[in-house]
Order: structure tokens, then sequence, then C-alpha cells
């Protein structure tokens, strides 16, 4: 069945679309009543043969009813609009629940980089954890996150989070999302930023907090398997010397 919107998978998402849908429905209420009334007038009073024009005073009543109250209307249908927007506006921007995951997220041209905080549950520390292209967060759990950019205007977009935030060079700008169903989502950039923009793309996985437990766990393993692996000497004496202490190796 074809939709509107793509998945709700976050808890802002049915606000946000439902506020798409106000706008929607009051636009075109509006814009099928003003094409409506301009259809009948140019039928109704058009050139006819054998008809001649009729040169009347204006009626500055009349005049004034037709312009006041189509734009009180208009005005009462904007603050309906303005109420709602502030509302969910609110619910995103002021309301943000207390930081249950942080994630700094970082653009360039043309891919992402997402980085987890370690053990220390501390971002910019030794043991934080760096992914290229995949972000991880466990579901049902309030996630924020620090955008930036490295070189050009990019855009953070997760369309199934309603999510879709600039990401300006020299600022960093926060915000949050809550996802409330597992699975894997697409990631873009919604901002032409250069020739590879279109092949800008990475992935959300959305996992339960045990499978995001066991994700963490295995990052951290392996980052400190390269951290070892870095810190290894690595002069021949030392190569050698690895070499006939080896399991199995020759070490008599």
């Amino acid at each position: 069945m074809l939709s509107l919107f793509p998945e709700q998978v976050s808890t802002i998402s049915g606000e946000i679309d439902s506020l798409f849908m106000l706008i929607t429905y009051l636009v075109g209420f509006w814009f099928v009543v003003a094409e409506a009334a301009l259809l009948y007038m140019v039928f109704r009073h058009r050139r006819k043969p054998g008809s001649k024009a009729q040169y009347i005073e204006g009626n500055n009543r009349r005049q004034l009813a037709w312009v006041f109250v189509p734009v009180a209307l208009i005005v009462i249908c904007d603050l309906w609009i303005d109420i709602e927007t502030t509302s969910v506006w609110n619910r995103i921007k002021l309301e943000r629940p207390p930081a249950e995951q942080k994630v700094r997220v970082i653009t360039q041209q043309w891919s992402w980089m997402f980085i987890h905080p370690g053990p220390d549950g501390q971002l910019d520390t030794a043991d934080d954890i760096v992914t290229a292209n995949e972000l991880h967060v466990s579901v049902n759990t309030p996630t924020h996150y620090e955008l930036e950019s490295r070189d050009v205007v990019h855009n953070f977009s997760v369309p199934v989070f309603r999510i879709k935030q600039d990401a300006i060079p020299g600022r960093v700008i926060s915000g949050w999302f809550e996802a409330t169903r597992t699975g894997r989502y697409d990631i873009q950039c919604a901002e032409m930023c250069g020739i590879g923009h279109g092949l800008m793309r990475a992935s959300v996985v959305v996992e339960t907090q045990d499978n995001y437990e066991q994700w963490m766990a295995s990052a951290i393993q392996e980052r400190q398997g390269l951290v070892f692996a870095a810190n290894r000497p690595t002069t021949f004496a030392s190569l050698l010397n690895r070499s006939f202490h080896k399991p199995g190796g020759n070490n008599e």
C-alpha cells in the first residue's frame, strides 16, 4: 500500500506527521476555495455576445467584507498552525529527555563518522569507539547527538526518525531522538555538498539492549586489539624474538 510518509520509528514521528497533515489540509482547503471562487467569477462574468458591460459604482461595505472576512479566517488558520508548530518545536527542542546514550556525528565529504563513548561513558576520552557510516543505538533509549561538519554544509537526515538537521562548519549542533523499533534504516545527506553527494549514505542500526551491549563489547575488544597492535614494537630484533617464541615455533 502506498503511503505518504516513511514508517514511523521514533517517538516524535507521529507528531511531525500530524503537523504536516494539518498544514496540508488547511492549505489544500483554501487553495480549493480560492480557485473555485476565481473560476466562478471568470465563467459567471465572462464576456457574452450581445451583452453590454455594466458600469457600477463600488460598494465599500462589500469590498471590506470581501477583504477582511477571508483575511480573518486565514489568520485564524495561521494561528492554529503556529500553536501546533510551537508545541511540536518545544517537544523536540526544549523538552529533551535525559540522555541515556550519547554519540557524536561528524560529517565530511563524503562520509559519516560516529563516535560513541567507551566504557567510561564520556566522549573525547581515550576509549571512544569510532565507526564509519554505521550508527548503533538501542531501542526505546533517548539518544543525544552532537553534530559537526569538517568541511562544507551537510545535512543529517534520518527519514524514519523525522530528523533533518544541517551540519554547519565551525558549529556543534545538538539534538536527540528515541528509536521505537529495531531494524536497519537509512541515513543520508540532504544538502548538496559536492560531486559525491549522492554517495554520502550511512545506516543506523537500532538494536535491543542486549544486542547493543554485545556490539559495544565487541567494538571495545576490537579497539583494544588495535591499540595493542599499534603499541607493539616493530624492530627487527623484536620481530626475530617473537618468531622464536610464538606457539609452535622453534625456541630451543
